[in-house]
């Protein structure tokens, strides 16, 4: 069963110079030394400033900078900024060269670093960060109600995406909020098509296409790339091809916290649409 201690690291959100998204944000800890207390911390690599790409926990939002980015990914990115606290931002792409603040003070709960070494983190503002007493917190409900990554699936700016590494109550929680933004037609899930979609080139599913679940964006962003080097199958039969190694494109998926099954087990090809078979708030990815 996963821990519900999270260890509490304070410090400081910086965009300048850096190309955040809706669900990633670079952060500079006051105390570094903290980072060696999470899983994976060896994973971890600060750039020159000190800062740390974070990733948020159990949410997933649009991209912008995968492949030819997706709808509403800047509109995810934008708001999260906003709720950060930083003003009168000033883009060259996607890249931020100036902003008001520099930097936004914050804490992130943490327990683990993922694959690419960011600490996989529930992110809190100052105000809304208790001064914890103990260096590793358990995290209840109401503390939970309380990050961004909360705020930003309520108001549908972000999908539903949690792992096995999450704990049980807190999925289920996240759960709840992503199910009341879907009833409401709140943000992506206005425009989502990911249970039916076409998939035949880069503009189906590009800023102008169908808005689909974002880790299923870019398995289908790597299959056409694929398609363009030679091969010659479709989305399911590339997730298979692409099980084994290092980078194993088709995820495990438990459905309805009963059933362990492949991606491309729900992936299905039908003349040229791809329909998905499973409800999104019924997945749990097997953490890698």
């Amino acid at each position: 069963m996963a821990s519900l201690y999270y260890r509490a690291i304070p410090g400081n959100f910086i965009i300048i110079g850096k190309q955040p998204d809706g669900d990633s944000v670079r952060f500079i800890a006051d105390e570094p030394e903290r980072f060696d207390d999470l899983k994976r911390a060896y994973r971890i690599r600060p750039s020159r400033d000190g800062s740390v790409q974070l990733r948020f926990e159990a949410i997933d939002t649009p991209e912008i900078s995968f492949g030819t980015g997706q709808p509403l990914g800047r509109e995810a990115r934008d708001q999260l900024l906003e709720l950060i606290g930083f003003e009168n931002i000033e883009f060259t792409g996607n890249q931020v060269e100036a902003s008001d603040p520099e930097m936004v003070p914050g804490t992130i709960l943490s327990q683990a670093a993922e694959t690419n070494g960011r600490p996989v983190s529930y992110v809190l503002l100052a105000e809304d960060a208790e001064r914890f007493e103990d260096d590793w917190v358990r995290v209840d409900e109401a503390l939970l109600r309380r990050t961004l990554n909360v705020r930003q699936l309520e108001s549908g700016a972000a999908y539903y995406t949690v792992y096995t590494s999450t704990p049980k109550s807190h999925r289920q929680l996240f759960r709840e909020v992503a199910s009341e933004a879907r009833a409401d037609n709140r943000g992506v899930w206005a425009e989502d098509t990911t249970a039916e979609f076409v998939l035949e080139d880069r503009d189906d599913i590009g800023p102008g296409g169908q808005l689909i679940l974002p880790k299923l964006f870019r398995r289908g962003t790597d299959y056409l790339k694929a398609r363009d080097n030679g091969f010659r199958g479709n989305l399911t039969e590339w997730l298979v091809e692409n099980s084994q190694g290092s980078r194993n494109e088709n995820d495990r998926v438990v459905i309805n916290d009963r059933m362990e099954v492949s991606l491309s087990d729900l992936v299905l090809q039908r003349n040229r649409r791809v329909v998905f078979q499973a409800d999104l708030l019924e997945l749990t990815f097997v953490e890698k």
